[in-house]
């Protein structure tokens, strides 16, 4: 079966987001399976060399950050991208909800994508954040959290856009957790062409003797070895 079979007429409908949300809990990160169409993917790689389509470019090297590149879109966005950041959006936005209480913590996120981005944009957070990220021989991501502001959604969403074995090797999206006075503990995401996963921004609540306690988790992508890699994110808040 090819990715683009394997994908539905309405992907984000039809994921088990069951399956996704107990996945979150207990790790903080959930595979969804296949979202996008091996076309939707090699269409939305095809445009990272459009400057029109991106309103900034960064270069790892130069921040820090690792080694490769990324680009922010501009608006509008990807019709694809638009669609999936809206219709995620809106499954995510209940589990955040309960995340914030089980962690104390007072915001609550709207039910759509729009009210949300109001309030981001209210507080001077009015650039899109969805991004394209591309690595070759040597590339990597180093550990991080993508925060953009005061004000941000707990979950972000990866999709890779090309094939493992084919187009690239290596370059694992891996998301470590760090709880207290334990040791680090990493989980390797495996992902193939069009398949993504979501996972927690910052934190995730877990379950203690003591009660709800919080954990800490970042996320990066190991060094590739070999070709190149494509890669779309969808991050849910607007950035300053």
């Amino acid at each position: 079966m090819t990715v683009a079979e394997a994908c539905p007429t309405d992907p984000v409908e039809t994921l088990d987001w069951r399956r996704i949300e107990q996945e979150l809990d207990a790790f903080g990160v959930g595979l969804v399976g296949p979202i996008l169409s091996e076309r939707d993917c090699t269409d939305l790689a095809s445009l990272y060399d459009d400057e029109t389509r991106f309103r900034s470019r960064i270069v790892m090297a130069r921040h820090g950050f690792g080694q490769g590149e990324y680009k922010y879109f501009a608006r509008p966005l990807p019709p694809v991208v638009e669609d999936l950041r809206h219709a995620v959006y809106a499954r995510l936005a209940p589990i955040a909800n309960r995340w914030n209480a089980a962690l104390g913590i007072n915001r609550r996120y709207p039910g759509s994508l729009d009210p949300f981005l109001a309030e981001c944009h209210a507080q001077g957070q009015m650039r899109p954040t969805p991004l394209m990220l591309k690595y070759g021989p040597g590339d990597f991501n180093c550990l991080h959290q993508d925060l953009y502001g005061d004000l941000f959604f707990p979950f972000q969403m990866v999709i890779l856009l090309s094939q493992p074995g084919r187009d690239f090797e290596g370059g694992e999206f891996t998301i470590v957790e760090q709880r207290p006075r334990m040791q680090s503990r990493p989980e390797v995401v495996p992902l193939s062409q069009g398949e993504a996963a979501i996972f927690a921004v910052q934190h995730r609540p877990a379950m203690g003797k003591r009660g709800v306690y919080k954990v800490t988790l970042r996320h990066g992508v190991s060094r590739v070895r070999k070709g190149q890699r494509f890669t779309a994110g969808i991050i849910f808040h607007d950035a300053r």
